[in-house]
């Protein structure tokens, strides 16, 4: 175990406004929905925003980092990257799993060593399935989502002789909704995939630009209100995160069981209770 990681608890809260957080390509892109309504983001859905921004190297987000990351880009690296080169990375983790903290795959990759990682050595061994140090849980919206659905038309037709073009319901968009997701920064993992307290700080550098940097036209209006960032007094935890969760999750004013219009039908949550203040080390906003 790395002696200068420590346990963290997080939540970031997050506003969608006439936008598809994460589609479901079980239902044609819909954002996701629970059968009571409730809105969800997936987890790999933001690891995935996390490893883009990461992953372009030459954008001004990437060069504006502190030179520990800028100018050792080799050091940060993505695994889950699109196109990637099976056998060459299994070369990278060596045959041996007993040194495998010392193998280039455990310098190389940053997502790998934060998130942790899948990949099995050639004949199934299975001493390469590292659990990560962090884990998101599923986000969930504090109240049902009302989703809106319109075709979508395009001027210049895609199909041959056709002057214009639809997407009959192509444009589907959560109207507003107020999520929360949880994530958890374990240290007694970070001996087994060689995450540092660079790599966490690098991970709370990246988290705030999650979706402003990551904007389309499906997603144009994401805000992340918060992400709260929460460091216990030991490695093995000073206070229930549950507690921590109640405490900052905002309260939903009026009818809790209909879709809310915006930020104002919150009671936003900013401070901890000093009885939960004196059971962690500190508490931060990311933004």
């Amino acid at each position: 175990m790395r002696k200068n990681l420590k346990r963290a608890t997080g939540l970031l809260v997050i506003e969608v406004v006439n936008s598809n957080p994460n589609g479901d390509p079980d239902r044609e892109s819909d954002p996701r929905q629970r059968p009571n309504g409730l809105g969800e983001i997936s987890p790999v859905s933001f690891k995935r925003k996390l490893r883009d921004l990461l992953e372009d190297a030459d954008s001004p987000f990437y060069l504006d980092l502190p030179d520990k990351y800028s100018m050792h880009p080799e050091n940060y690296r993505i695994l889950e990257s699109r196109g990637r080169d099976r056998n060459a990375i299994v070369k990278e983790m060596g045959a041996d799993p007993s040194k495998f903290m010392e193998s280039e795959f455990v310098k190389k990759y940053w997502d790998a060593r934060v998130f942790g990682n899948t990949f099995l050595e050639e004949g199934g061994d299975k001493g390469f399935i590292k659990t990560g140090v962090v884990q998101f849980g599923v986000g969930i919206s504090i109240s049902p989502v009302s989703i809106v659905r319109h075709t979508n038309t395009n001027k210049s037709g895609v199909q041959g002789g056709k002057s214009a073009g639809m997407a009959p319901l192509g444009f589907r968009v959560v109207e507003h909704g107020v999520y929360t997701m949880p994530f958890f920064v374990n240290p007694n993992y970070a001996g087994k995939t060689g995450c540092t307290a660079d790599d966490i700080e690098l991970m709370k550098l990246l988290i705030p630009y999650a979706y402003d940097l990551n904007r389309s036209a499906i997603r144009p209006d994401v805000r992340l209100r918060h992400a709260w960032y929460i460091e216990h007094k030991n490695s093995l935890g000073s206070c229930p995160d549950y507690l921590l969760f109640e405490a900052l999750t905002p309260r939903r004013l009026g009818d809790d069981t209909e879709p809310s219009n915006s930020w104002g039908d919150y009671d936003d949550m900013t401070v901890l209770p000093t009885n939960l203040l004196s059971r962690i080390d500190s508490v931060e906003d990311l933004l």
